[in-house]
């Protein structure tokens, strides 16, 4: 599946391309506006940079608390060092991967607010602070002719960027699949 995505300053503008696009014959069910008053970034499929990162940083939290409470409990029962000597040696281990758990999550707190930096988002978060910030996006799907044609007709509206993606893996890094 090939993706063509212009950004248009205006509303005004972001109709005229939809009807120019209209006019040359092109599919509607293929051709949608994006912005205030049409198809949110959500409602199109647009990933989410803070939901994805917020996704993986939860998948570290898990990983990192069992991981911290099995490292913990493991040290402490071939060391048998004695945390608490009233306790016995099951409660000394135990506690320790109770502490051990609770690094982990320290750690996975540390770790994953950086997580955001590094969440790949592709294109996908311009094209949502191009949204918040009042502009307009037509988005138009097809084979190879159907863009190639979308493409003639809305280079006519100079939009601020024009880009096509013409592989799942472009589609990947704009849709989040």
């Amino acid at each position: 599946m090939n993706y063509l995505v212009a950004v248009l300053p205006d509303r005004i503008q972001a109709e005229a391309a939809y009807s120019a696009l209209e006019k040359a014959g092109l599919p509607t069910s293929q051709v949608n506006i994006l912005g205030d008053g049409y198809l949110s970034a959500d409602e199109f499929g647009l990933i989410d940079p803070d939901k994805q990162a917020r996704k993986q940083s939860n998948r570290l939290f898990g990983g990192l608390v069992i991981f911290g409470f099995v490292a913990g409990y493991a040290f402490n029962h071939f060391t048998e060092v004695e945390i608490f000597p009233q306790f016995a040696r099951f409660g000394n281990e135990f506690l320790a991967g109770i502490l051990g758990g609770i690094g982990g999550a320290l750690g996975a707190g540390l770790i994953g607010r950086s997580v955001r930096l590094t969440a790949s988002s592709g294109d996908a978060l311009p094209y949502r602070n191009r949204l918040n910030a009042g502009k307009y996006l037509i988005a138009v799907t097809g084979n190879e002719d159907l863009i190639r044609e979308a493409t003639r007709v809305l280079r006519q509206f100079e939009p601020e960027n024009i880009q096509g993606y013409t592989d799942y893996s472009q589609k990947s890094k704009l849709m989040g699949n």
